[in-house]
């Protein structure tokens, strides 16, 4: 990481945050939403007049040059970038911050740090950008722990090698997405995978949480680049082989991606690359209704096309980005290839669009991604993550959710979830909220819906009125046959569901292997099990 140092409160990097004239978009749009003028408005607390617990631990002498007891350390390290996160942060709570923060120079230092954590029986989280929205890296500890250790990642930050015949890199956990694509630029690759938090998000974290990227098919999860990985454990380092694939029992690689931290800590994976893109097009496309929209994309979809982007939007949606006027659906469409004119690519799928009555703006070819409806929800998509903390801050509840279904399920499941969520706000806040739509990926057999809600809230129960709305929309899609996340993890937040979701047998399973490899309990105490 160069340049100032990230937030304890907020997205990004000190200095950084929405402009005025996109503040004042999306108030604009909250007024007349919730019919106010005019909202509470609370600031969040300085530095000094937050109050920290005194830390319950000192490092010993030979981890003291990687270890801290710094406020700003230990406050920014508190929390992920969950509303639920936001909330606590803007009334000054920092309860569960760590006792200590680690910033370990290699897989040495972090065995040491594991070794000392379970000698004093204190929890260790691994920490990447701090991305999570889940409540993946918070501290949430019960009597059994003396201490509350983060192991903080990003000095395990390089491409250490690169191996151009076979297209893969070895690269360190704790390598931001810019860094990790600057080190691969001079040599014509490209990891290719740009989830929304790929500024301020690590490759570790990606694996960890089998992160979803921007690109939308075939390439969705981080799990499609993974060759081999070297993980350091409680009990020892684990180093898979590199292949290109195999068939030699349970992938042990799989037992680690999407692991959230709770079995080692990923120091460094060899990643499949590709080379960088030359050839583009895309624009796009609207239609009369979301669902039409959604038939239109499951052609695309099962016609082995495989767009790069091929997300659509339902006409609120469209109309809170900037990218329709909320009486069309749209379909952000894109091809790219480092080899080939994509353009007869482009074409079909327009052609079946129009199967579907979809009709294609103007602007149309390499540039189209970035002008008309597609740049504008581009930017919105990028620039959203800044937004949260002006909203919360006057009480607007807003928050995202994202599932899996498959193709034949899908528009029962839709109105079914949607219904359930925009009926706990009105029961939760005693007036309508708004509950909008897109897809961010798509599969031959299913979309992965992403539906966004806001609703006005009431400062000092903003916790409560969110935990109610996520609770209903939870509950009606689990119910209704859906996975409680795609690509967001499971953390602290989605585990009563993930409960429900995965097979008990699974669960005894997945308890056997922590136990294996973290016989103290000591990673992550809380995420997919209990310790």
């Amino acid at each position: 990481m160069t340049g100032a140092r990230l937030k304890y409160f907020g997205w990004g990097r000190e200095g950084e945050t929405i402009t005025p004239a996109e503040e004042e978009f999306a108030v604009a749009r909250a007024r007349e939403a919730f019919g106010v003028a005019d909202f509470e408005t609370l600031t969040p607390p300085a530095l000094d007049a937050i109050a920290l617990k005194p830390p319950r631990v000192a490092p010993p002498q030979a981890l003291e040059a990687i270890c801290t007891s710094d406020k700003f350390d230990r406050a920014q390290h508190t929390y992920g970038k969950s509303f639920l996160d936001y909330v606590r942060g803007l009334a000054g709570d920092y309860g569960n911050a760590p006792d200590v923060v680690a910033y370990p120079r290699d897989a040495a230092d972090i065995a040491s740090l594991l070794d000392w954590a379970g000698g004093i029986g204190a929890a260790a989280i691994p920490f990447g950008g701090g991305s999570s929205v889940v409540g993946g890296v918070e501290h949430r500890l019960d009597g059994r722990y003396k201490a509350a250790i983060t192991i903080d990642l990003r000095n395990l930050n390089r491409v250490a090698e690169i191996d151009k015949t076979s297209r893969a890199a070895r690269i360190e956990g704790g390598t931001y997405g810019p860094a990790l694509e600057a080190q691969l630029k001079p040599h014509g690759l490209t990891l290719r995978h740009f989830p929304q938090s790929f500024e301020y998000s690590t490759l570790g974290g990606w694996i960890a949480t089998r992160g979803g990227g921007h690109y939308a098919s075939l390439y969705t999860h981080i799990d499609d680049f993974v060759e081999s990985l070297t993980v350091v454990t409680p009990r020892g380092r684990i180093e898979t082989r590199r292949l290109p694939g195999s068939g030699a029992g349970p992938s042990p690689d799989r037992l680690f991606i999407g692991s959230e931290g709770i079995l080692g800590i990923i120091t460094e994976a060899w990643m499949r690359l590709q080379d960088r893109p030359r050839f583009r097009a895309g624009g796009a496309v609207r239609f009369k209704d979301f669902f039409t929209a959604a038939r239109a994309l499951r052609a695309i979809s099962q016609a082995g096309l495989y767009p790069a982007n091929c997300r659509i939007l339902d006409p609120n949606e469209a109309r809170n980005t900037g990218a329709g006027d909320g009486s069309f659906a749209v379909m952000v469409l894109a091809f790219e290839s480092a080899d080939h004119d994509v353009g007869p690519w482009q074409k079909r799928a327009l052609e079946l669009c129009g199967d579907f009555g979809g009709a294609p703006e103007a602007a149309e070819g390499a540039n189209a991604t970035q002008d008309g409806a597609a740049g504008m929800w581009r930017n919105a998509f990028i620039r959203m993550p800044y937004a949260r903390e002006k909203m919360v801050a006057r009480g607007i509840i807003g928050d995202t959710f994202e599932t899996a279904i498959t193709w034949e399920r899908f528009e029962q499941f839709h109105d079914t979830v949607k219904a359930a969520t925009e009926r706990a706000i009105r029961d939760v806040t005693g007036r309508p909220g708004s509950v909008s739509c897109r897809f961010t990926h798509v599969y031959p057999d299913g979309p992965a819906p992403y539906f966004t809600f806001n609703a006005l809230g009431r400062h000092g129960a903003l916790d409560e009125q969110w935990y109610a709305i996520k609770t209903a929309a939870s509950d009606a899609l689990i119910a209704a046959g859906g996975t409680i996340t795609h690509h967001h993890a499971v953390g602290r937040d989605h585990r009563p569901w993930y409960d429900r979701q995965r097979p008990a047998l699974f669960g005894d399973a997945l308890r056997h292997a922590k136990k294996a490899l973290d016989p103290k309990g000591v990673l992550n105490p809380g995420v997919l099990i209990d310790p």
